[in-house]
């Protein structure tokens, strides 16, 4: 006979429902790369409810994991566990992050887990990391950067730190102060000066000559 499902509150079944949904919005957000995975640790069984960008071969009505298992048996068991090191059955090594979710009373009653595919990550990295090395012995001494514009984009970015912001995001009246800052300071004395602030910001040289008078 078949096991019959084991009951839930209606908050249960409210609160895997929603979760369903992030799961949902999870997997389209981060795919083809993260599977995202639904677990009802009300049925370990089966525990298994929903499994989006499907990369590790399970399928919904799979039991539950050992960290499942450990979640429904402990419930002060770490509610998240991120980024640790996890490998799929053919081998390839995932990332993931196992997230419990509880009900009004403190039981743990399901887990979102997300599992990243670090296959291609690890291909680009590796040929990203060969692109950029340079021979510091094959070439003169040579910059295409001029001269201090390293400090200013320091300071403009010391500045828009302070104000929770980047430089491309600071505000039509921010950005006009920061030049009179600049300008007191020298900064805007320095070779090419302007045209370093320009591209930083990310306005035209003309919004930079305007807002430094």
């Amino acid at each position: 006979m078949p096991t019959a499902k084991p009951s839930r509150t209606a908050a249960q079944r409210a609160l895997l429902g929603q979760l369903e949904h992030i799961a949902q919005g999870l997997g389209e957000t981060f795919a083809p790369f993260c599977e995202v995975v639904v677990h009802d640790l009300l049925d370990p069984g089966h525990a298994i409810a929903a499994i989006h960008n499907n990369l590790s071969g399970r399928a919904v009505g799979d039991p539950a994991t050992e960290l499942g298992l450990a979640r429904i048996a402990d419930p002060a068991y770490a509610p998240v566990l991120a980024n640790y090191a996890n490998r799929f059955a053919d081998g390839r090594q995932a990332k993931s992050t196992s997230i419990g979710i509880k009900d009004a009373e403190g039981r743990y009653v399901a887990a979102l887990c997300l599992n990243v595919d670090l296959t291609l990550f690890k291909s680009l990295q590796s040929a990203m990391g060969q692109f950029v090395q340079v021979d510091a012995q094959a070439a003169p001494a040579e910059s295409l950067d001029p001269a201090g514009a390293d400090a200013i984009r320091a300071r403009i970015d010391r500045y828009a730190a302070a104000r929770a912001s980047t430089p491309r995001a600071l505000k039509a009246d921010e950005r006009r102060a920061l030049l009179q800052e600049l300008k007191a300071e020298g900064l805007l004395q320095l070779r090419h000066a302007m045209q370093t602030v320009a591209a930083h910001l990310g306005v035209s040289r003309a919004t930079v000559y305007s807002d430094a008078r």
